[in-house]
């Protein structure tokens, strides 16, 4: 077995990983060809989807409206054999229309409030969020390549 499979996370342990983080770094392609890295809150969906919101006017979204191809990062860890990662490939569609811009802004929103057990109302949080859509797009990246690590399983080995 390689080093690159030993340190792989399985599709759960790559799925929790994510549902805790509370960061994702979208890379968009910038009008000059380098790579532009955000870090943005995001929710995951149902079928693996990683969504989130900006304003309309972002350097993100134009760049997404010539190029849509980004790369998404998350990352943990501060020394070598505690580095975890994932690392998602895809292409981002944005989401115009303002329900399902609402829906992504309430499920990210949430996520990033301590999760479902300290979640707000979700009638409440819709209704808070309402004034914001107008000037939100919504981006979501499915998955059409997955890289993860952890060196956690190498037991202090490199």
């Amino acid at each position: 077995m390689s080093r690159r499979d030993q340190i792989r996370m399985t599709d759960e342990e790559r799925r929790k990983f994510l549902a805790d983080a509370q960061t994702i770094t979208i890379n968009s392609i910038g009008p000059g060809g380098y790579p532009h890295p955000m870090p943005m809150w995001f929710g995951i969906e149902d079928d693996g989807s990683v969504v989130m919101t900006t304003f309309t006017k972002s350097q993100k979204i134009r760049n997404i409206e010539r190029d849509p191809r980004v790369s998404l990062l998350v990352e943990n860890g501060t020394v070598y054999n505690e580095l975890r990662g994932v690392v998602i490939y895809g292409t981002a569609e944005l989401v115009r229309e303002h329900e399902k811009i609402l829906d992504i802004l309430a499920k990210v929103t949430a996520k990033n409030a301590g999760g479902a057990g300290n979640a707000p109302d979700p009638g409440s949080l819709r209704k808070a969020l309402l004034g914001t859509v107008p000037k939100r797009t919504g981006i979501r990246i499915r998955a059409e390549r997955i890289v993860s690590w952890d060196h956690r399983k190498l037991g202090g080995v490199y």
